[in-house]
């Protein structure tokens, strides 16, 4: 499957070259969970093996940096100027974002909604986008692992400093201590990675993500998930999850 998502990446008149499975049921959801617990690799295992789309706004974030001018949206332009301020994108400039996007929404495919909605009044935006499109949410997957476990995930992880190559300390260190197996750059350690640092960031996401939790709870979507363990074992608790709400 063509992942270029260029109407994601690009807003617009951007056209999309994804060719979802037709063999397959579209799945629709969203995923959240605190930093470390591994959402972004099972985003990818649930792409691959639902064949839904990936939708991030981060991605959308560094493709509007990579732009010329002339190729942003506005709501793109806003982004990137509060960013360069170094202030937070406001609730209104991401739903501006989304709502470019929103023909994303309606993929045949289906999506992964990652990185949005981060709010309560997000969620609220993204249910009226998403009736206004005649499309309803599966449901909402929130991975989840004991503290400990996170900042020992968090703490031992490197990158590639050149290519990003990610790697562990414990997990999957590299051949040669501190350098690449992919390009021989340097693997550094980044500072949102540090251990106190870490804290900070999982402190910050229970205190601003359990009134979105709480949200989809009462809306019937919420599923809670185990995020520790391989990627197979995470992706059959989630698939035998998503199939008993089928």
């Amino acid at each position: 499957m063509t992942r270029d998502r260029a109407t994601w990446l690009k807003g617009g008149p951007a056209a999309c070259d994804v060719q979802p499975p037709k063999t397959q049921r579209p799945w629709r959801l969203v995923l959240l969970g605190p930093p470390g617990v591994g959402k972004g690799t099972h985003a990818a295992v649930l792409t691959e093996r639902l064949g839904a789309c990936p939708l991030s706004t981060g991605d959308i974030f560094r493709a509007a940096k990579s732009l010329p001018d002339c190729e942003r949206t506005p709501a793109m332009t806003a982004a990137i100027s509060y960013m360069r301020r170094g202030e937070l994108v406001p609730d209104e400039t991401v739903l501006a974002l989304v709502r470019e996007r929103a023909q994303c929404m309606r993929c045949p495919g289906g999506f992964l909604l990652d990185g949005f909605p981060r709010t309560v009044a997000q969620a609220e935006a993204l249910q009226a986008t998403l009736k206004e499109l005649g499309v309803k949410l599966d449901a909402v997957l929130c991975y989840e692992a004991p503290v400990e476990v996170i900042l020992r995930q968090v703490n031992g992880r490197r990158i590639c400093s050149k290519c990003g190559a990610v790697y562990h300390l414990t997990n999957r260190p590299p051949k040669a201590a501190g350098i690449c197996d992919v390009c021989g750059g340097p693997v550094i350690q980044r500072d949102d990675d540090r251990l106190e640092v870490a804290q900070t960031r999982l402190d910050a996401y229970e205190k601003n993500a359990a009134p979105l939790i709480e949200y989809y709870r009462k809306l019937g979507l919420l599923i809670s998930l185990d995020g520790s363990g391989g990627t197979d074992v995470v992706f059959k608790r989630t698939q035998t999850a998503l199939e008993s709400r089928v």
